[in-house]
């Protein structure tokens, strides 16, 4: 069950414990088996930052696709609010199924869950996955590695930019396993003359020691 209210107000919530740690283990292991990747990323190529990621590949491998499964239909309420908060007219289906049966249509066929993997000196720029004019506002990320055996640093880290005001940084702690549920782009804020939107960004701070490992979780494929 995710917290709405919170997701609402802050933008972000966690989801302590989504993953036990030998999957969390289990998944981090796929990292080196290539056919189950449609395509591989160095971070430093693109001004990125530092790292690699790779974005698997149609079918996903069975606990991906049912974390994304499970997750959608409740994030598409929130989102659905969240559009009604804004005065946007679209409305997203009610299942996982109807929405990629829509990004598919729109020619944004691309599976985009991924697998990151940092070492020491490694980070992420702040950023938004946005991969077509199709975009589900929501996405989840989930931390495989242990913090308090694996790596140190390297924290997740959110930076809200608000109009005609500063942007405010968040840095979101996680254990093994937690999930990060945020606003990929725009999300509404109520202000004293209603809703207004915010821009969300995100990115992981350099890493200081050891490994870590993280499992993306977006919900629109690309082009």
């Amino acid at each position: 069950m995710i917290d709405s209210d919170t997701l609402a107000s802050r933008g972000f919530v966690v989801a302590p414990g989504l993953i036990d740690p030998a999957e969390c283990r289990a998944l981090a292991g796929l990292w080196p088996e290539k056919p189950r990747f449609r395509s591989h990323v160095v971070m430093q190529r693109h001004g990125f930052g530092q790292g690699e990621y790779q974005y698997f590949a149609y079918p996903l491998p069975e606990r991906i696709e049912a974390l994304r499964q499970a997750l959608y239909p409740e994030l598409a309420a929130v989102a659905n609010r969240w559009n009604a908060e804004l005065g946007v007219a679209k409305r997203y289906p009610p299942t996982l199924q109807g929405w990629l049966k829509q990004c598919h249509a729109g020619g944004q066929k691309r599976p985009t869950p991924l697998l990151l993997h940092y070492r020491a000196g490694d980070y992420n720029c702040l950023h938004r996955d946005l991969y077509g004019e199709l975009v589900f506002p929501l996405q989840a990320t989930v931390l495989l590695s242990d913090p308090a055996k694996d790596f140190s640093g390297g924290e997740f880290m959110l930076v809200e930019q608000r109009p005609r005001m500063q942007s405010r940084g968040e840095v979101v702690p996680l254990n093994q396993g937690d999930a990060v549920i945020f606003a990929v782009n725009e999300r509404p804020v109520k202000g004293s003359r209603g809703f207004y939107r915010t821009a969300m960004k995100h990115g992981v701070s350099s890493l200081h020691q050891g490994e870590r490992f993280t499992l993306g979780i977006i919900f629109h494929d690309a082009a």
